[in-house]
C-alpha cells in the first residue's frame, strides 16, 4: 500500500494540502457572523456554542500538529437554486466521512472538521439531550473561528471555481506518524 498522500488521489477532491494546524487562521469576528446570520447558532451540537469559545476550539484544534486542508466542487445548474446548492453538500460530507475514517485508521485520533453545521439527523438533540451520533458528527469549520477565505488562500484554494460550480471545505487535523511504513510522505 501506498502513503496515504497517495491514496488521496483516489478521493473526489479538488485540491488539498497540508498544513500545520499553527497556520490555521482563526478569529472572533467569524463566531459573531454565526450568531447573527447562521439560523443552526444554538441549534446544533457541531455549532456555537455547544463548540465553545473560538479560544476552546483553537486550544482544541492545536492538540495536533499537522492539518489536511480539502476541497471538492460540484457542478449546480442553478446557483440562484439554494435546494440545489444544499443538496451538493451531500456528496461532500460523504467524502469527509470516508477521509475521516482513512484517517483514523492511519493515525488514531482526528479532529475532523466540514463545511457546515452537522445534518446527520433530522433534529439535532441539541441542547436537551447528548448528541445521537457523536462518531459521525463533525463540527462546522466556521463554527470552530476558522475564517475559510484565509484558510483557502494560505492553501492556494480558489473560493470560487467559475459559475454553475459550488465549493466545499474541510479539515483533518492528525498527529504526523513518520516511523510506519508507507507514511513518510504524509
Amino acid at each position: 500500500m501506498g502513503s496515504i498522500l497517495e491514496e488521496l488521489a483516489e478521493y473526489p477532491l479538488c485540491q488539498y494540502e497540508q498544513i500545520t494546524t499553527d497556520q490555521i487562521p482563526f478569529s472572533k469576528n467569524v463566531r459573531h457572523i454565526c450568531k447573527t446570520e447562521c439560523p443552526r447558532y444554538g441549534t446544533s451540537w457541531s455549532c456555537p456554542p455547544a463548540v465553545g469559545t473560538v479560544e476552546e476550539c483553537r486550544a482544541r484544534c492545536l492538540q495536533y500538529k499537522d492539518a489536511l486542508i480539502f476541497m471538492t466542487a460540484s457542478e449546480v445548474d442553478d446557483m440562484e437554486n439554494m435546494d440545489a446548492l444544499l443538496a451538493t453538500r451531500k456528496e461532500h460530507e460523504a467524502v469527509t466521512h470516508q477521509l475521516d475514517a482513512r484517517f483514523r485508521e492511519e493515525f488514531g485520533d482526528c479532529l475532523t472538521l466540514s463545511s457546515e453545521s452537522c445534518a446527520d439527523c433530522a433534529q439535532c438533540a441539541y441542547p436537551s439531550a447528548p448528541c445521537r451520533n457523536p462518531g459521525r458528527m463533525l463540527p462546522c469549520l466556521e463554527g470552530y473561528g476558522i475564517v475559510a477565505v484565509n484558510l483557502a488562500e494560505l492553501c492556494g484554494m480558489p473560493m470560487s471555481m467559475g459559475p454553475g460550480v459550488v465549493v466545499w471545505f474541510g479539515a483533518i487535523l492528525f498527529h504526523r506518524v513518520t516511523e510506519k511504513p508507507g507514511v513518510s510522505d504524509f
